[in-house]
């Protein structure tokens, strides 16, 4: 059963009626008020965004906004941002991943937009992404950027070894396999055993729907048929050591990319940023494929993305939405980003694609349009997948049963670690008060 995000707020409100109250207690300003001169506080970390909140303030004389970068979501943003709301001093405006948008609307600690989020600028963005953003029929932040699936490899490896880019699964393994044959040391990709997401985001691919509401309550599937697929999968991978296992950007993976024991990457339009930033030595070598799928037809699922929401601190919710909007539907913004050198952040915005397009240096590709293929990409994510309103839980125990079968080499059961992550959301959701189906 596919999440519904018309129901979804069933579940939401029935556990900790976040909607009402936050309806009550939204906007200080109204819909259509007007709002003297202001300044706005902004917490963030997405790359080029202290260039794009530049580019604001240097064209916009009524309301201008103090960006502070804080660490990224799970290394530690979102602790601090849920302290900052608990202690009445949030900022007005904070960076919030779609997984985690849901939990920050059941935890009260953003506001309801939805008389400033117009018919007009949703006929703008990516469908994908509003409807990530819409709760009950309301609208709880402005979609930021897009993260669709993306393969990166080593062009020049694969070339020199003859082995095929795989547009599927078997072809996948059939190149993993191919490459450790040719150097031993050498993998087309890692299993990130900190990084749930990138998990999750092939579990979407391949049409899971982990999160559910029937009525009031809640409905958890990580047992159907696409998941166990997917986690067979993997589980395969990891004991026959045809991928490492490094933790996400650390200094082991950094290195092992450096030295060529690691020629593919499995992540998302942003990574081409990342390894532009992190490898620039590598100019040239690396170039960007569809995400293998498992009949070879395009389809994808998205790893991260991020919205803007405003807290319920803020005293400036009109300001505050249109400086969101802005981001999201600027030229400027969109340029300002790519000037950083190091974003290749995906717009939710059609019209901006172009603009990223021009923006962003291909030599580093050689050349490659990535971004037709980030369009490509987007236009295929499924679009019935949706986040529960306890992804930290989920992802914290994700994270340390990834770390046991990742350790393990896959003798422990990666089936049995996405299970254990099921379980501990389930006790999390009842602790909440929250029903929960069939557990």
């Amino acid at each position: 059963m596919s999440l519904s995000w018309s129901r979804t707020s069933l579940a939401l409100a029935g556990g900790l009626t976040a909607l009402t109250l936050l309806t009550a207690c939204g906007s200080s300003s109204g819909a259509a008020g007007h709002e003297g001169p202001v300044t706005l506080t902004y917490w963030g970390w997405t790359k080029g965004t202290r260039q794009a909140v530049a580019a604001f303030n240097a064209t916009h004389r009524d309301t201008k906004v103090r960006y502070e970068e804080i660490p990224s979501g799970t290394a530690g943003g979102y602790a601090k941002i849920s302290n900052a709301v608990r202690a009445g001093n949030a900022p007005d405006l904070v960076s919030v991943e779609y997984p985690t948008l849901p939990e920050f609307v059941s935890q009260g600690a953003i506001q309801d937009i939805t008389p400033y989020v117009t018919p007009d600028l949703k006929r703008k963005l990516l469908p994908q992404a509003v409807r990530l953003t819409t709760l009950g029929g309301r609208n709880w932040a402005v979609p930021f950027d897009a993260a669709p699936q993306v393969y990166y490899y080593r062009k020049d490896f694969f070339t020199r070894h003859k082995i095929e880019v795989p547009r599927t699964w078997d072809g996948f393994r059939a190149a993993a396999a191919a490459a450790k044959k040719a150097d031993p040391k050498a993998r087309v990709a890692t299993f990130f055993p900190d990084d749930p997401t990138t998990f999750e985001a092939m579990a979407w691919q391949a049409g899971a729907h982990w999160f559910a509401t029937q009525g009031d309550s809640w409905k958890l599937d990580t047992t159907d048929p696409a998941t166990r697929k997917v986690t067979a999968y993997w589980q395969g991978l990891l004991k026959d050591d045809l991928v490492h296992t490094h933790a996400s950007f650390s200094p082991g993976w950094t290195n092992s990319l450096r030295g060529g024991g690691t020629v593919g990457y499995l992540g998302a339009s942003w990574g081409a940023g990342v390894l532009k930033g992190t490898l620039p030595d590598q100019s040239g070598k690396w170039a960007a494929a569809p995400v293998p799928t498992w009949d070879g037809r395009p389809a994808s699922g998205m790893l991260g993305g991020s919205t803007t929401a405003v807290t319920r601190s803020s005293r400036h919710t009109g300001a505050a939405v249109r400086f969101a909007t802005w981001l999201a539907t600027s030229a400027d913004a969109v340029r300002a980003r790519a000037a950083s050198g190091q974003s290749s952040a995906y717009p939710v915005t059609a019209a901006l694609r172009p603009v990223a397009r021009r923006a962003f240096d291909t030599r580093y590709y050689g050349g490659q349009d990535v971004y037709a293929l980030f369009d490509a990409a987007a236009a295929s994510v499924h679009a019935d997948w949706g986040w529960g309103p306890a992804t930290s839980t989920t992802n914290t125990a994700l994270k340390d049963e990834f770390g046991k079968v990742a350790g393990s080499r896959g003798a422990a059961s990666l089936a049995a670690a996405v299970r254990a992550g099921s379980d501990a959301t389930v006790r999390e959701l009842r602790k909440r008060g929250l029903k929960v189906m069939g557990r």
